[in-house]
């Protein structure tokens, strides 16, 4: 039986049953699509490195970056325990006070430089402080009190001082102590308002409870406009803390509506001025602790009064009265 005829060289034969062969699909990719369905979206090439990248147009100023962009570079406060401030007065009162250590002072980029704010870049040098130009969106992104004025700095805390410990500090400088001991601050505002008005009326500390109320936030360090850097803030059960004044011969007087009109009340001396908590006013176990109970006098049908307005008529009531006994 003679053999079969050979194929031809350099012709391929035809295609197995199952598609191209492996050398056919190296050079020719093949898509095959089944009915009804939808074709692949082409791939996109993969991103260029950094290095690769072209730089993109230089963002103006006061322009929002691209969506997905990194906008701004993301500040971390320093490490450690430490306050944070925001505005300029506060970080200006916290240098012009030198109670404790400015650490760092992040300023706007863009932030003219006027009066307060030569003023800060002056003490900033004279405290050896560094300060730091930054956006302000950057800013915006850490600031807790929800008004930064363009400038966030960070301090270490204030000194801590105990009912026992200021009394103690008052009789070496041979000051009258006069404290306001107020009940359950839940509005960091009131707050940072009676430390101002204790500023200004001499007030020598104000007790909060440790468990109730608030502590030094920035928005307590803004609205108390320096009032935070030179008045004490004492966390300390406000039953303890009267005790502690009554074993040193400080007069208490309660704050609260059905007591004599605070201008008949005796109020120079030793003195501690308590307010009760916001909406409720003094609670019985507060009360029975006062020596006298104080009113604000009011008309209009009023029925009462803010906290920090009280406790700021209150202590500059006692500024009029020692300035009439001093002047008799």
């Amino acid at each position: 039986m003679s053999a079969p005829p050979r194929k031809p060289p350099g012709r391929p034969g035809p295609p197995k049953r199952g598609g191209p062969t492996a050398g056919d699909r190296e050079q020719r990719p093949v898509r095959r699509f089944e009915p009804g369905a939808r074709p692949r979206p082409p791939q996109r090439p993969p991103p260029r490195s950094e290095d690769e990248a072209a730089p993109g147009p230089e963002r103006g100023r006061g322009e929002r970056p691209s969506r997905g962009a990194a906008p701004f570079p993301r500040l971390r406060s320093p490490s450690g325990d430490l306050d944070q401030l925001e505005g300029r007065n506060v970080v200006v009162e916290a240098l012009l006070r030198k109670r404790r250590k400015v650490v760092r002072i992040c300023l706007d980029e863009r932030a003219k430089e006027d009066d307060k704010v030569s003023r800060l870049l002056e003490l900033a040098v004279a405290a050896r402080v560094p300060v730091e130009r930054v956006p302000r969106e950057s800013l915006d992104e850490i600031c807790e009190s929800g008004v930064h004025n363009g400038v966030i700095a960070w301090a270490v805390p204030l000194p801590a001082y105990s009912t026992q410990g200021l009394l103690s500090e008052l009789e070496r400088e041979g000051k009258e102590p006069f404290l306001l001991l107020v009940d359950e601050i839940s509005y960091e505002q009131n707050l940072g308002a009676i430390l101002r008005s204790a500023l200004g009326a001499g007030v020598s500390a104000v007790v909060v409870p440790t468990q109730r109320g608030k502590g030094l936030t920035p928005v307590v360090h803004r609205v108390a406009m320096g009032g935070a850097e030179m008045v004490p803030l004492i966390r300390e059960g406000l039953s303890s803390s009267l005790a502690t004044l009554r074993r040193a011969g400080v007069r208490i007087v309660g704050a609260d509506m059905d007591g004599r009109p605070c201008f008949d009340v005796p109020m120079t001396g030793p003195l501690a001025i308590v307010l009760g908590g916001e909406g409720k006013g003094l609670t019985h176990t507060l009360r029975d602790r006062c020596d006298e109970i104080a009113s604000v006098p009011l008309s209009g049908e009023l029925e009462s009064l803010n906290v920090s307005v009280t406790a700021g008529i209150l202590a500059f009531e006692r500024v009029r009265q020692l300035r009439v006994e001093a002047a008799r």
